[in-house]
């Protein structure tokens, strides 16, 4: 299991706790940061109980804390700051099977941009994006396989040198729009292959039922 899905879980864990729910709900429904004291009369429970509750959630990354003086007064003899909880700046996103439909979004946003400034067709723009894209994700992650993890495909090695991608991070695009998601996602993993320098497997359209439409094959030079 790779550390984005295992962190997923465990955040899914963490809510499903009825307590931490109903804090959770409690501070995600104010306007203002909440301390511990207020969140334990409001939900009538102790306030260590609340202590402990509100930094299971900050450590899961639900919430985010901050130090104030509830009191207004600074300097010496204003007693110390009070711990504060608001809800985390980062969004919580968690599915299973694994899906990226705001990197789809963001490609075809970027693709519609640029079609408008060059006059080129939106789909042939969409392709050169999501390369580009790919080989910047590529590059990052250092190898293809680690890029395919970390992006959901859920790759499994086929026996030959190879990898077949058992999951679709873009699914319900891709079956509502088939011809445009699966030859942009194509270019997206051929430019992974391309940004982490990988030699030894070609990316390959490959349409299977319960598979990615893309399939990694052990390179042609490979098998000589």
């Amino acid at each position: 299991m790779n550390e984005r899905k295992a962190a997923q879980l465990s955040a899914l864990a963490a809510i499903n706790d009825p307590i931490r729910r109903s804090l959770f709900d409690y501070i995600n429904a104010g306007s203002e940061a909440i301390s511990r004291n207020q969140a334990a009369t409001a939900l009538g429970i102790p306030r260590s109980t609340a202590a402990f509750h509100l930094d299971r959630l900050v450590a899961e990354g639900m919430l985010e804390t901050q130090f104030k003086r509830l009191s207004g007064k600074t300097g010496p003899g204003s007693g110390r700051p009070s711990k504060l909880y608001r809800p985390a700046s980062e969004e919580l996103q968690v599915s299973f099977p694994e899906r990226h439909y705001e990197l789809a979004g963001e490609l075809l946003a970027a693709a519609v941009e640029e079609s408008d400034r060059s006059g080129d067709a939106v789909r042939e723009v969409l392709t050169n994006v999501a390369t580009k894209t790919g080989r910047e994700l590529g590059a990052q992650a250092g190898s293809l396989e680690v890029a395919l993890e970390s992006t959901g495909y859920e790759p499994r090695d086929d026996g030959n040198g190879g990898m077949v991608l058992t999951n679709c991070p873009f699914h319900k695009l891709a079956t509502s729009h088939t011809d445009v998601i699966c030859h942009a996602n194509l270019g997206l993993l051929q430019g992974f292959a391309d940004g982490a320098a990988d030699c030894q497997h070609d990316v390959v359209f490959d349409p299977q039922a319960g598979h990615c439409c893309v399939r990694i094959t052990r390179a042609a030079e490979a098998q000589v």
